[in-house]
């Protein structure tokens, strides 16, 4: 069968792209430079071409149903290879801006002090970064690199995009060195449920941290929930309870001694390693220039300032 017949008409391809990438009929009018009416015009005219219903309408403008998402992250990869493709064939150059997206706590507390020894190495590239607590959407190219925080046991990755393991940090809790616990000395995990504890979105880093001890987790933990790593730290570092860190987010305050790594009077915690850092990009990117160099600069960095664990081995995941 020739399937080239179930090509659909360009524009409201293009209009329907558009809506769902910036998810709302309105923006993507803007976007494309027209009426939002001639928007909303393209994207009926699609759904009577295909016979499916693709925007859910009762939820707002922009909001997919479950086919219309399958369908608009396909056709937008589609688009990404077609302006790919069109570069190629002009042999338009790599373009010198890098889009780095970053969990936030590793943006803030670790990479934006070292930002200036990847300037002065490569000054031709221009860096942008976004720090968010959501990954971008390769498919939609949001961003050309990714820096995330994955959690052991999350999924596996996504389909076209490489990725390597940068760390995998031991964490720990930390607190003000002044802070004091309630009931006196620590003597071991299982005095931390008395204590405030500084959550991050979900209590589930605190969950995983103390099952890692051999404590059985009670159903509901004590503490606030802060969303944000480096918020966490900051409240612990101004006295307000005992957060999780790890040598990326916590060593600048434990050098200068605004935070104490937490230990019971006997025994030591047991090492605990509850997910790695990992780098992501697009696998039709994974080898231009500035990528690859923000890549191996990176890399050098971390191997330079945080020398690896013992059980760190095989970090890649290409």
């Amino acid at each position: 069968m020739d399937r080239r017949k179930f090509l659909p008409p360009f524009a409201p391809l293009r209009a329907f792209e558009a809506v769902g990438r910036l998810r709302g009929v309105r923006k993507a009018a803007e976007a494309l430079m027209v009426d939002h009416a001639i928007v909303s015009r393209h994207v009926r005219a699609l759904e009577a071409w295909t016979g499916i219903t693709l925007l859910d309408r009762s939820r707002g403008a922009g909001m997919l149903t479950e086919q219309g998402a399958v369908y608009h992250a396909r056709i937008t990869a589609a688009f990404a290879e077609i302006a790919n493709a069109t570069a190629d064939l002009m042999h338009v150059p790599d373009t010198r801006l890098l889009r780095l997206w970053c969990v936030p706590g590793f943006a803030s507390r670790w990479l934006m002090p070292r930002l200036d020894r990847f300037h002065k190495r490569h000054p031709g590239i221009e860096l942008e970064v976004r720090p968010s607590d959501r990954p971008p959407d390769f498919a939609a190219d949001e961003a050309d690199v990714d820096i995330r925080y994955i959690r052991d046991g999350s999924p596996a990755r996504q389909e076209r995009i490489r990725r390597i393991e940068l760390a995998r940090p031991a964490v720990y809790p930390v607190i003000n060195p002044s802070f004091p616990l309630g009931g006196g000395r620590l003597f071991g995990p299982l005095d931390l449920l008395r204590a405030p504890l500084l959550h991050e979105e979900g209590d589930d880093e605190w969950r995983a941290w103390l099952a890692a001890q051999g404590v059985t987790v009670p159903s509901q933990l004590p503490g606030v929930r802060l969303w944000h790593a480096h918020v966490c730290i900051d409240a612990a570092r101004q006295g307000h309870g005992v957060a999780l860190g790890n040598d990326f987010l916590v060593a600048a305050e434990l050098d200068a001694g605004a935070l104490r790594r937490l230990e019971p009077a006997e025994a030591a915690f047991r090492p605990a390693i509850l997910g790695s850092y990992a780098l992501m990009a697009r696998e039709d990117r994974w080898s231009s220039d500035p990528v690859a160099k923000f890549r191996r600069w990176l890399r050098a960095a971390i191997r330079n300032d945080m020398p690896p664990a013992p059980d760190e081995a095989g970090a890649d995941i290409d």
